[in-house]
């Protein structure tokens, strides 16, 4: 029910206003999808100035500089409409919004010269970083062409982010590579401490230990923000959940929190569900509010959201609903085969636009980021404007890769594909090297042979273009190059590469029957041309492709959920790794996220064929799809195109 809220002019459901107006103690908010968050933030920070707190008091805090932003011009306009602060004043005092980082800084620029930092603090970017990490490497005699620099930079931030030390790694240390690791990180610290800088995830840890180890610091922030806000709580890593309780001033624990335990898809970047879950242990006293009610969605949706997500265990129990009515029922959308679920989809996109809608109130999501490529090709047939998040397809670094081969073994002169061919997989072969190979200048003899194996390997590219499918020889470059076992030992992101390289070789299929030599200018010329096209389809008004993941937070008039297939969506894990239960439940909240994006109608897709790795395989549709109820979803007939281009339904 809605009605008035403690403010004027302020539409605010019971449960909002429950959350608005308790404004001492510990409070836990758990917000369902589209139940107005921000909105109840907003009107209980208002609140707490209300009644006699000055804003200074008062802090907030959130992920991305966009949600920073937004928080911020929501709460200034509310406290001009209040008339407690004057718009025409540039003096007037408002509450303190910052992301974690943001805050870190600012506390290390107010007392880092405890931790032998300047005033202002130099921030090491990701290449400053990076630079130091390789003179480390140096400096200990390790190859950087078989210890990637970049990877272990990567690996020291994780372990950062999970609030374990160089010190604490050094202890778990169990094979070679983490003794390199170990080692590397040491020399780092080292460096940054003789800089007096820090970089990007020192500005929470550094904070935090700051906080931890100085008394007078900690007290004088307790004592400053009398009152704080974090919002999504379930998005938090050991760092950011430290970084919490110690502002946290005991004697009054006037903490909000705000989140929900059904949109924590962020583990692998070390974000923890328990931490929401063990708020009211961490902070007894808590009072729990649900925001169920939903005001984005149409009854059916939510029906499918509700049902889908109480399989999972690691929750909180709530229930969303919607005053809008059922709304239009959930079509589900079989196809044939990939190419046509794409095509299926682009032409119910350029449907929707020419009966009014926006395009850019369309969104298509896909699980793993190699379906984009398909989309990508059915949108520019269909003459669909489009926009895609994230890297293009054949923008990608490992598609390029794998390009570069098939390129160079065809033209040894083009130097960067050489380049690129000589340095994926690392190989050992280096820059000044490479420079050598192309100014004609001597080369050691140990360097020749790593060279002279490169140049073997393109001959068997052009050797197998001559006899073989052209699938084949894709699948060839990506396994005997190393590249495979390179990403396959990789981090997640290295396997969620190795995906988009195999997708290459489904590309290369429709080639089959035909020798790779016969078509292999045709197909380089193609691709080319698809990246050219590519960049004409930046129009903001473009129909929205992105992963599920790049999707939270946003919402569409019209939603299409791609490739629900079993081990696609659900995802299995690539190599045949079983998933976890905690990596299903992260599965199944993905598909929550992705099914509460829509506000209208919303489309589930899947291929009963799927070309993975140039094999054509048979799909067992996926199991989420069993969790649409049966009185809203409305089956279409299976879309299957022949080969001639005309469709007919089965």
């Amino acid at each position: 029910m809605l009605h008035w809220g403690p403010v004027a002019n302020v539409l605010l459901n019971t449960k909002q206003q429950e959350a608005v107006l308790h404004t001492e103690g510990p409070l836990l908010i758990l917000a369902g999808a589209g139940a107005g968050k921000t909105k109840t933030i907003t009107e209980r920070i208002v609140e707490i100035v209300k009644k006699g707190t000055d804003p200074r008091n008062i802090l907030a805090v959130t992920f991305t500089n966009k949600a920073a932003k937004e928080m911020r011009e929501r709460i200034v306009s509310r406290l001009e409409e209040e008339r407690i602060i004057e718009k025409e004043n540039p003096f007037h005092h408002t509450p303190v919004i910052k992301t974690f980082h943001s805050l870190g800084l600012m506390m290390l620029s107010e007392y880092g010269s405890r931790l032998g930092l300047q005033r202002h603090p130099t921030i090491l970017d990701s290449s400053d970083s990076l630079s130091i990490i390789k003179q480390a490497i140096e400096q200990l005699g390790i190859d950087p062409k078989i210890n990637d620099p970049s990877k272990i930079r990567s690996i020291i931030s994780r372990e950062k982010g999970d609030f374990v030390s160089q010190q604490d790694y050094k202890q778990k240390v169990a094979t070679a590579q983490m003794d390199i690791i170990s080692s590397v990180w040491r020399i780092y610290e080292e460096e940054l401490k003789k800089q007096k800088a820090v970089d990007f995830d020192d500005l929470i840890v550094s904070t935090v230990h700051m906080l931890e180890d100085h008394a007078d610091i900690r007290n004088h922030y307790q004592q400053r923000f009398m009152y704080v806000h974090v919002d999504e709580y379930q998005d938090t890593n050991a760092a950011q959940y430290a970084f919490v309780k110690l502002l946290i001033n005991p004697l009054y624990n006037n903490v909000c929190a705000v989140g929900d335990t059904d949109q924590n898809i962020y583990s692998w970047r070390g974000a923890n569900v328990r931490n929401i879950l063990n708020f009211e242990k961490d902070f007894p006293g808590t009072h729990t509010v649900l925001l169920e009610e939903n005001y984005r969605s149409t009854g059916n949706i939510l029906a499918l959201a509700n049902k889908a997500i109480k399989k999972n265990t690691v929750r909180t129990d709530k229930n969303l609903f919607t005053s809008k009515g059922l709304g239009d029922k959930i079509t589900i959308m079989p196809a044939w085969d990939e190419q046509g679920e794409s095509e299926m989809i682009a032409e119910k996109c350029k449907a929707l636009i020419s009966d009014g809608v926006g395009g850019e109130t369309i969104a298509v999501l896909y699980r793993a980021n190699f379906q984009s490529r398909v989309l990508e090709e059915a949108f520019i047939r269909a003459n669909v404007t489009y926009n895609l998040l994230g890297t293009k397809f054949f923008e990608r670094k490992e598609v390029k890769d794998v390009m570069s081969y098939l390129r160079a073994a065809v033209n040894r002169a083009c130097q960067p594909d050489l380049k690129r061919v000589f340095d994926t997989p690392k190989r050992g072969i280096g820059k000044v090297t490479v420079a050598k190979i192309f100014a004609g200048a001597p080369i050691p003899a140990s360097a020749m042979v790593k060279i002279e194996k490169v140049y073997d390997f393109l001959d068997q590219i052009m050797e197998a273009v001559e006899t073989e499918p052209l699938s084949h020889v894709m699948q060839m470059i990506i396994v005997d190059s190393g590249m495979e076992k390179e990403m396959l030992e990789g981090s997640g992101e290295d396997r969620e590469r190795l995906e988009n390289a195999r997708e290459l070789v489904s590309l290369t299929v429709r080639y089959d029957g035909v020798h790779a030599k016969e078509i292999l200018t045709q197909f380089l010329e193609e691709t080319s041309l698809q990246s050219d096209q590519d960049n004409d389809t930046k129009e903001k008004s473009g129909v929205r492709l992105m992963t599920v993941h790049a999707s939270k937070g946003l919402e569409f008039d019209h939603v299409f959920v791609t490739g629900l297939e079993q081990d696609l969506f659900p995802h299995k894990n690539i190599g045949n790794r079983k998933r976890s239960k905690e990596e299903e439940e992260e599965e199944r909240r993905l598909f929550y996220v992705a099914v509460t994006r829509a506000r209208k109608n919303l489309y589930l897709t899947y291929a009963e064929l799927r070309t993975i790795f140039g094999q054509k395989q048979i799909n067992a549709p996926s199991e989420f799809l069993e969790d649409v109820p049966e009185d809203t979803g409305d089956y279409n007939d299976l879309y299957y195109k022949q080969g001639g281009g005309s469709v007919v339904y089965i």
